[in-house]
């Protein structure tokens, strides 16, 4: 059994070595990746069935990493550990995963036990293991009502980028008025519509607003922000752009 961690801090990367082989003594190989670019070598070196990953890792994000192992072998078993449970990780996630994948979301505030238990249901038992906090997440991404939908977010990422609401129509397919709509319903469920009107003008900008509230909710973080700016970068590269 061959088994990738892939964490920067090295007393993380040595609690999970340790259980790891606890857990298969004598039937297991570690190795370890200390930034993301070091995990993606050695995932196309070693090409490990079991992955143990950090999500935010220095040079390549966690979500990254994923996303190249996944490309190459769908069925690798990867079981995400971090500090947070931030709504921008949990989505990060929930759009790269190959259907029908083996995956675990467990925060490093787990017990021993709760990440022995997170061990053996991903790689040994097949089962997607997820923390708790992490699934009340996922339930609030899925409830319409509650959390904030797909097109939402991307008007979301496109105002944080700063995108104008023209940019945003040419970028997403939509007129700009159909732009305009997607962010009106984004501020709706922010419940940014009309909270910042004072005695004669508004008290603040609803677009910076949003980002602000957007930041403290956790929808996005600084890491969501540069993979989409990365996505962004290819868009306005594509044929018919650049030389705009």
């Amino acid at each position: 059994m061959l088994v990738m961690i892939a964490e920067d801090d090295g007393l993380h990367r040595a609690f999970a070595r340790g259980i790891i082989e606890q857990l298969w003594a004598g039937d297991v190989e570690v190795i370890e990746a200390a930034n993301g670019n070091e995990a993606m070598d050695l995932a196309n070196r070693r090409t490990p069935p079991c992955v143990v990953l950090d999500l935010q890792l220095p040079k390549v994000t966690g979500i990254e990493v994923a996303r190249a192992i996944w490309s190459r072998r769908a069925d690798t078993n990867i079981l995400f550990w971090s500090n947070f449970a931030d709504e921008a990780y949990v989505r990060g996630v929930a759009r790269i995963v190959p259907p029908g994948s083996v995956y675990g979301y467990v925060l490093k505030s787990a017990s021993e036990e709760g990440m022995r238990s997170a061990l053996r249901g991903v790689f040994r038992e097949g089962h997607c293991i997820i923390d708790r906090e992490i699934r009340g997440i996922q339930h609030r991404v899925q409830d319409r009502r509650e959390g904030i939908t797909d097109s939402e977010y991307e008007s979301l990422i496109d105002i944080a980028l700063g995108l104008t609401d023209k940019a945003i129509a040419a970028r997403r397919g939509l007129s700009t008025r159909g732009a305009q709509s997607r962010i009106q319903h984004l501020y709706d469920k922010l419940d940014l519509t009309g909270a910042g009107e004072g005695d004669s003008a508004p008290i603040f900008n609803s677009r910076t607003r949003a980002i602000y509230i957007a930041l403290s909710r956790g929808l996005i973080n600084i890491d969501a922000l540069r993979r989409e700016q990365h996505q962004f970068d290819a868009w306005l590269a594509g044929p018919g752009r650049a030389a705009k």
